[in-house]
């Protein structure tokens, strides 16, 4: 994959994810300053996708400034990325593809996607080095606190499985497995895409038990980067 191939489908994917994210704020319950924001944030995204896509559009160089621009006005709207991580890689996304299309020189460029694909390496290892110094989650206790306190529209029969502190401790440890792992799978092309694929799965399982659609997306986004700085740094 070029650099050329890595930075067009990241765009794309991202301006995908930020039309999924701008919807959720144009329902009648949202304020009408919030509602404007994020309709402004629509049609940049739309127009971004679309040139990504081959559609004759703005230069994609304006319209990632101009979501940056409108990104640094919704942040104080809500005191911060209410949403938590999500919010943070939404941002570093689009402040790192940004960088690569404003690049004056390819080798600017390629340093923009190298920094998103290390960044996404480190948020899967960093993530796992949390949970294993933490008592409560090589235990399975973490686990079990999300089934049963989680304000995400969890069934009760998913927090049933709050009462069963072996597979929890199984699933723990799986997790924490997978993201301190994950690094090594940067050594080859065939096991990088599995470890991809697998955490891909895991994000989308967290979506559909506990609601976190966003962290499903907006990670995927970030993957053409590593795949483009795994064949530039080691190869197939």
């Amino acid at each position: 994959m070029t650099s050329d191939a890595a930075l067009t489908l990241t765009t794309a994917m991202m301006a995908a994810a930020f039309i999924q994210q701008s919807l959720e704020h144009l329902s009648p319950a949202a304020r009408p300053a919030e509602r404007r924001l994020f309709a402004l944030r629509l049609l940049l995204s739309v127009l971004l996708f679309a040139g990504s896509i081959g559609i004759a559009g703005p230069d994609p160089r304006l319209l990632t400034v101009a979501l940056v621009a409108l990104h640094l006005l919704i942040l104080p709207f809500f005191n911060g990325p209410y949403n938590g991580g999500a919010d943070r890689m939404s941002l570093l996304l689009l402040l790192c593809v940004t960088a690569a299309w404003i690049a004056p020189a390819a080798r600017w460029r390629d340093l923009a996607l190298g920094y998103l694909g290390m960044q996404l390496l480190l948020s899967y290892f960093l993530s796992g080095w949390v949970k294993v110094v933490n008592a409560e989650w090589r235990n399975g206790g973490a686990l079990r606190d999300v089934f049963l306190f989680s304000a995400y529209p969890a069934g009760e029969n998913i927090r049933r499985w709050a009462d069963r502190p072996g597979v929890l401790r199984w699933a723990s440890w799986s997790v924490i497995g997978l993201e301190l792992l994950f690094p090594l799978a940067f050594l080859s092309r065939p096991t990088l895409i599995a470890a991809l694929a697998i955490a891909a799965l895991f994000h989308a399982a967290n979506a559909c038990l506990f609601g976190l659609n966003r962290f499903f997306w907006i990670w995927i986004c970030a993957y053409p980067s590593i795949l483009w700085l795994q064949g530039r740094v080691i190869g197939g």
